[in-house]
């Protein structure tokens, strides 16, 4: 296989994955680690990919966003160790918001079943998981379900929090960045994300890795609303670094190695 049709098959991984590995694409194709390094800086300087610490990750369109299931396999163990951190923040007889996502279903799955607790969410999968644990009373807001993501947007959903006092809300991202802060594919929902920020004394982003540098359609928060960062991404990366330099608390999940 020449390098354009090499190229070509890493393209499509990076379109169908998200990300690819300098690593596996090494032995998947039979060639040096320096051969997929120099075909990753091409797809790089062409606009089909990100160059990461040992990989790449897909740049993604700034208003298309693949439906939630779709992306609840796609990097699911990062997903599950961030959900478990955002969970142990969590204290008895909390008020907590749970942004639609897959990351903080993975959180909701993580709560401790008999932990009193009352949960507010607009994602109708995150509700159907808490109304599991019987120690947790859940709120759902108010809204028209919005096809693919299976979250509850519009001015009733965002009138839901006008009374309404979070101890913390647990946030989803298209994107995290230090230039243009919090980024969202979609409108409607980045009006929900607002509305239940300004409810909380606390406010928790969870992002893997993929999210960090990425910009989305539509900022609905600046990086001086964050506290607290739960990602896998290495302290080192540059961007977790310029994060900090805003005053957000930074919390790393490390994959378990053999």
């Amino acid at each position: 296989m020449d390098s354009k049709a090499r190229r070509t098959v890493i393209a499509e991984q990076l379109r169908a994955q998200g990300e690819v590995s300098i690593v596996e694409l090494a032995e998947a194709f039979g060639t040096s680690q320096m051969t997929i390094r120099r075909d990753l800086d091409q797809l790089e300087d062409e606009g089909l990919a990100r160059r990461t610490r040992g990989g790449a990750i897909s740049i993604v369109s700034r208003s298309f966003e693949p439906p939630i299931l779709q992306r609840a396999t796609h990097r699911s163990e990062s997903k599950q160790l961030i959900g478990r951190a955002a969970a142990d923040l969590v204290r008895p007889n909390d008020t907590i918001f749970l942004d639609v996502g897959s990351t903080t279903h993975e959180m909701a799955k993580a709560l401790p079943d008999q932990m009193a607790l009352t949960a507010i969410t607009s994602s109708l999968l995150i509700a159907t998981e808490l109304a599991t644990k019987p120690s947790v009373k859940t709120i759902v807001t108010g809204g028209v379900i919005r096809p693919g993501e299976l979250s509850l947007i519009g001015t009733r959903a965002q009138h839901t929090f006008l009374d309404l006092n979070c101890d913390a809300v647990f946030m989803g991202v298209a994107g995290i960045s230090d230039v243009k802060g919090l980024t969202e594919y979609n409108l409607d929902d980045a009006d929900v994300k607002r509305a239940a920020m300004a409810t909380a004394r606390r406010v928790v982003v969870l992002a893997d890795q993929t999210k960090l540098g990425q910009v989305a359609l539509v900022t609905f928060a600046g990086l001086d609303a964050v506290h607290t960062l739960i990602t896998d991404a290495a302290p080192s990366h540059p961007i977790v670094r310029r994060i900090r330099e805003h005053d957000v608390e930074v919390i790393h999940v490390e994959h378990a190695t053999l």
